[in-house]
């Protein structure tokens, strides 16, 4: 992979053919990690195409040009980690005595809390679990889920809304 800052920093700065550049000299290496850490070969070149748009939208954020490598393993790693999850299909709940439950006494509203968060679309689902059960910071969130901070704050607001309605009925 080629670490030439000077292609870096004129990528940073905006110039379009050497992003192009950077992104295709980094697509062996995205691939190899892709393939170590990714479920399958399909996801790996998912991940790597996804870790690529992201770069591509993001370089201007890179804040240094000798983290860029480290940046990028870290965009594929996050992305096979969410490749897995989906492919898993949901997001595993906590089991029944998980701390978060201990706070309702009233016989069986834990399986009928687990069965609202489940009902949920994946996208809310995954930011209750994440918050709530995982304990995860919204900075840790936005970053894993590649969203701006306001939109995971959203997406936590709107879930918590929608359990709620589920509860009432």
């Amino acid at each position: 992979m080629s670490n030439d800052p000077a292609l870096i920093e004129a990528a940073r700065q905006g110039d379009e053919a050497a992003l192009r550049l950077l992104l295709q000299d980094s697509q062996p290496n995205l691939r190899r990690i892709a393939e170590a850490q990714c479920a399958s070969h399909a996801d790996a070149e998912d991940a790597v195409q996804e870790t690529l748009l992201t770069v591509y939208r993001r370089i201007g954020a890179l804040r240094t040009i000798t983290s860029y490598t480290a940046w990028l393993f870290s965009i594929v790693r996050h992305e096979c980690q969410r490749l897995m999850r989906v492919m898993q299909g949901h997001v595993e709940l906590p089991s029944a005595d998980h701390p978060v439950f201990a706070y309702y006494t009233t016989p069986g509203l834990h399986l009928d809390l687990a069965a609202a968060i489940q009902s949920l679309p994946d996208k809310y689902r995954e930011a209750i679990v994440l918050r709530d059960f995982e304990e995860c910071s919204i900075a840790e969130m936005a970053n894993d889920l590649r969203l701006s901070r306001e939109a995971v704050k959203s997406r936590i607001h709107r879930g918590r809304i929608l359990i709620r309605e589920y509860l009432k009925d």
